[in-house]
């Protein structure tokens, strides 16, 4: 069936409801307005728990427990759309269609509570801090599995580019690993007339850069992917002073759990050989932060069949070339399996960036996905 008409009628309202959020972005953990929105309505339409969202079907029998997953949280960018709902609040904005997966989820949440059309239960879940790569973590930590019972698990991401009403996915993994590196440089400080009687953080700061390349260029096979950037560099504080010190800090982006140990070992290796070839010293701090998205084979063919009969098989791509983006549903698809989908988010500018929105055209594409996942994972 393509877009269910009930939710086709609901276009308005969860429009209405994405706009609010998108002109109310919040970061992080501090997403108390949004969540406290998200609390009201899932009361409002009738869930039998509310935080977590828990909407029982009109059968049991199965015990089957299906958690559906949306993020909350913003991001601190200058919003730069011009749309009549921007962001209120200047350095925050909603880049990343965070407010649209909410408001889908709700949308579904509506409908099920409406319909319940389902043997088992459906565990709504709305996550704070998915950019700093720790709530779904956190969530976790905090029982989230365990206390309700959750069997498989599905999450979704905007997806810039294709039009609204496309899907795609592909089994295995989809998102890399992220995880996060600093280097400490240690050197000698001196006026900058007299350089020879320094030992220069920042040239060997330059030098580890360079070097660091080296682990894509030649310590990874080429048909495996690696990403190393180097993404923020501080030292000194006066334009005639040799500083002592140098940080760098940056990611590294893998699609596998060799090629991250490998990425791990040879940025440590060279961050410290090339310091001491130069006379300073470093100290590496790596963290592994996320690790790679898995999509389930069997979890796939699930999303992939309700995805067709949402959109059409022509408009969903079943083999979507992995992206060395991360997203920390990756930890919730350790403890349980599941399928994470992107949805087309129509041209336009990309994530993370000050121009971007999330299009409300996708949105009875997105919650019709959704729903008939509980309607058809766990038939009634």
């Amino acid at each position: 069936m393509p877009v269910i008409n009930r939710i086709a009628a609901m276009q308005d309202e969860v429009a209405g409801w994405r706009q609010d959020f998108h002109a109310h972005p919040e970061i992080g953990f501090d997403v108390h307005r949004t969540a406290g929105i998200v609390a009201d309505k899932l009361r409002a339409f009738g869930c039998d728990e509310v935080v977590p969202g828990m909407i029982r079907g009109r059968k049991t029998a199965s015990d089957r427990v299906m958690g559906l997953r949306a993020d909350m949280d913003a991001l601190p960018i200058h919003e730069a759309t011009g749309v009549p709902y921007a962001s209120n609040t200047p350095g925050k904005m909603h880049a990343c269609g965070h407010d649209g997966h909410t408001s889908m989820l709700l949308g579904a949440a509506k409908y099920l509570c409406e319909t319940r059309n389902f043997d088992g239960t459906v565990v709504v879940i709305f996550q704070p801090n998915e950019e700093g790569l720790t709530g779904g973590l956190a969530m976790l930590e905090d029982g989230l599995i365990g206390r309700f019972g959750i069997q498989e698990l599905y999450g979704m991401h905007t997806w810039p580019g294709p039009a609204p009403g496309t899907f795609g996915i592909r089994p295995g993994p989809l998102l890399a690993a992220a995880d996060r590196f600093t280097i400490e440089i240690a050197g000698k400080g001196a006026h900058a007339m007299a350089p020879h009687t320094s030992i220069d953080p920042v040239i060997v700061a330059a030098h580890t850069i360079t070097a660091l390349q080296t682990i894509a260029a030649r310590n990874v096979d080429p048909l495996e992917a690696v990403v190393v950037s180097t993404c923020m560099v501080h030292a000194g504080d006066a334009f005639n002073i040799i500083p002592e010190r140098a940080t760098l800090t940056g990611t590294v982006r893998t699609l596998s759990e060799g090629v991250r140990d490998t990425a791990a070992a040879r940025l440590a290796a060279i961050a410290k050989g090339t310091a001491a070839t130069l006379g300073a010293s470093a100290t590496v701090t790596y963290e592994r932060a996320v690790p790679v998205t898995i999509n389930d084979p069997d979890k796939t063919k699930l999303a992939l069949q309700v995805a067709r009969e949402v959109a059409g098989t022509s408009n969903v791509l079943d083999d979507v070339a992995p992206t060395m983006g991360a997203e920390d549903f990756a930890h919730m698809l350790k403890e349980r399996p599941g399928a994470y989908i992107l949805i087309g988010n129509g041209p336009g500018p990309g994530l993370h960036t000050p121009g971007y929105n999330f299009n409300d055209a996708a949105l009875p594409f997105g919650i019709s996905y959704l729903a008939r996942l509980a309607e058809t994972g766990m038939p009634a």
